[in-house]
């Protein structure tokens, strides 16, 4: 973000954070704990979606995989899946989505 914006952003909302590099570790903008969607695009075969499961449970045991959503690309190649976990804290969120990153299959998680 150029120099300008950012003072900007500070003028117009002094207590906001001007970028989300900025926002300090110890403060969060979700509510904890609260439910929270996240959705991971991967190669569309067989196992991605039990593996996705699998390392979601790790971090959220209650995890209900009846809710998972699933949607194919147009061409078929790849798969989103949304899952909704239990956010309990910013730092389960962050390993979350790193376990996830990490899988072969996954090449995005938002």
């Amino acid at each position: 973000m150029h120099v300008i914006a950012k003072e900007c952003l500070a003028l117009n909302h002094p207590s906001l954070p001007m970028s989300r590099e900025e926002l300090p570790r110890t403060e969060s903008l979700i509510p904890y704990p609260s439910l929270f969607p996240i959705k991971v695009m991967g190669i569309q075969q067989d196992g991605l979606v039990e593996a996705i499961a699998a390392i979601v449970q790790e971090f959220d045991p209650d995890f209900d995989a009846a809710r998972t959503e699933l949607r194919p690309s147009r061409t078929g190649k790849y798969l989103g899946v949304t899952i909704t976990v239990m956010a309990t804290s910013r730092e389960q969120l962050d390993a979350l989505y790193h376990a996830l990153t990490q899988h072969p299959l996954v090449k995005v998680v938002l």
